[in-house]
């Protein structure tokens, strides 16, 4: 059974087609991935699918009654109650029921006539409301709540906490166990594995295996795809492509369907080539005219195929540093993390780096990672212990959460804007290197997506010409 579907739909962006003709369908229980390289359209047409707008052409549809929840890339939760009561606000259903039973309960204690016609409609009233309450798990949200936080790295200590002020990436986290305890029937999900760990990522994988609803998801982690979802639709070129299995099984298929259209390409190309060379050295002959113009006539009918278009090409990204650096580049001497003294994440911290040393920092989320970088960097302070950077260093940093851009700038203007004196031309190759071409570098920062904001952040990382390169997420 379809529950949600894309006829034909189209976006234009200032008279330019972004995509048209697009279609798609999740079914009843579907385990669809969307994939596609950044800014290819799949946020845009997701934003569709949820009614934020609608199609320029085409129309989209939904099963009535579905209940739908749609988690934006990287959108945290935005709530001023603690953890554990704004994860009961996805059962405000369920509680107001079960006060409503507490009611009836009350009334029926007070009733001395059980033969009266009001306490036998009380009483099928109060059978029924119990019937829901245990159909909408009024007797485990409590242990559903609990183990949804467990299994995204918020034990008790964190259910009082007020959301508002933890970490941005522990508030995307909340918002995914929110979206998850409300069980919606069709679940979308845009980039959710951004701010997990590998442990919480696993969890998640199985908890999605089970979900009784649909799943529409877009990422790209193709371990995560390979393990959840049965059916891709591939966005690119300006068209939707639809295969079915998981994400291995798309990438065979569509490596399979791209050497078939290249072999048709060049099939005809090469019978074009053929008939083009008889037209040409015939056409002018008295004894062959004839069977030349019949030959410019069939390529005149003839459909042609256009060459497979290869999406698949990377950035090429270099960081060249200005200078080198002394051997020694960082020195971490029993250090104490933490924002203040009474919020003491780690202590006896030491860490070595040296040159031309590349160092893995890993952990679960909230463990004290971005705290430490943040330390390193001088923005939170050091609570005890010694840091020191060494001689000739000089650091550039990529912030996860992104906020040296500024929205409402163009592409062009956050590179120009750093480096006035650079010729446009550099500025324009260095972004080409970033996979920012033709018309793409005007697009303003709000317009971007996820995965072309870091691109940007690279771009603008690589022209500081740092000799350490500190990177979060």
């Amino acid at each position: 059974m379809i529950i949600l579907q894309a006829s034909n739909v189209a976006r234009r962006f200032n008279g330019v087609t972004f995509f048209d003709n697009i279609s798609m369908q999740v079914q009843n229980k579907g385990r669809v991935g969307l994939v596609g390289r950044n800014g290819a359209g799949k946020s845009t047409l997701l934003k569709m699918l949820i009614g934020e707008t609608t199609p320029d052409e085409g129309e989209v549809s939904m099963k009535k009654g579905v209940r739908l929840a749609y988690l934006a890339q990287n959108s945290g939760l935005d709530s001023d109650l603690s953890v554990y009561n704004e994860m009961l606000t996805a059962f405000a259903d369920v509680i107001a029921l079960e006060e409503r039973m507490r009611q009836m309960e009350t009334q029926m204690a007070t009733m001395t006539d059980y033969e009266s016609d009001a306490y036998q409609e009380l009483l099928t009233a109060y059978d029924q409301a119990q019937h829901d309450f245990n159909e909408k798990n009024g007797y485990g949200y409590d242990a559903t709540i609990r183990s949804v936080l467990h299994g995204f790295g918020f034990d008790e200590t964190f259910y009082d906490q007020k959301i508002a002020a933890l970490s941005g990436g522990q508030r995307t986290r909340l918002a995914i166990a929110k979206q998850l305890l409300e069980t919606p029937d069709l679940l979308i999900l845009d980039e959710p594995t951004n701010h997990l760990d590998m442990q919480t990522l696993a969890w998640l994988e199985q908890y999605l295996k089970n979900y009784q609803g649909a799943l529409l998801i877009v990422s790209h982690d193709r371990y995560f795809l390979d393990r959840v979802v049965t059916e891709i639709y591939d966005m690119h070129s300006g068209q939707l492509d639809h295969y079915k299995g998981n994400y291995s099984d798309f990438m065979e298929q569509k490596a399979a369907k791209v050497l078939q259209e290249q072999k048709a390409y060049d099939k005809q190309q090469a019978e074009i080539a053929k008939l083009e060379d008889f037209v040409k050295r015939n056409i002018v002959r008295a004894s062959t005219t004839k069977r030349a113009q019949s030959r410019r006539k069939q390529l005149a009918r003839m459909d042609r195929i256009e060459a497979p278009k290869n999406e698949s090409g990377v950035a090429h990204i270099q960081f060249v540093a200005d200078e080198d650096s002394g051997n020694e580049v960082l020195r971490v001497n029993d250090v104490k993390l933490g924002y203040d003294m009474t919020h003491v994440l780690a202590e006896n911290v030491n860490v070595a780096v040296d040159k031309q040393h590349a160092v893995a920092l890993v952990g679960p989320n909230g463990i004290g990672k971005s705290t430490f970088i943040k330390t390193i960097l001088g923005k939170l302070p050091l609570l005890a212990g010694q840091i020191k950077i060494g001689a000739n260093v000089t650091v550039g940093y990529y912030d996860q959460e992104q906020q040296t851009l500024d929205n409402k700038k163009s592409v062009i203007d956050t590179i120009w804007d750093e480096h006035p004196k650079m010729p446009e031309k550099d500025v324009r190759s260095i972004l080409g290197s970033f996979m920012f071409s033709g018309e793409s570098v005007e697009k303003l920062v709000a317009a971007l997506s996820g995965g072309e904001r870091a691109r940007l952040l690279l771009t603008k990382l690589a022209l500081e010409h740092a000799n350490f390169l500190i990177l979060d997420e």
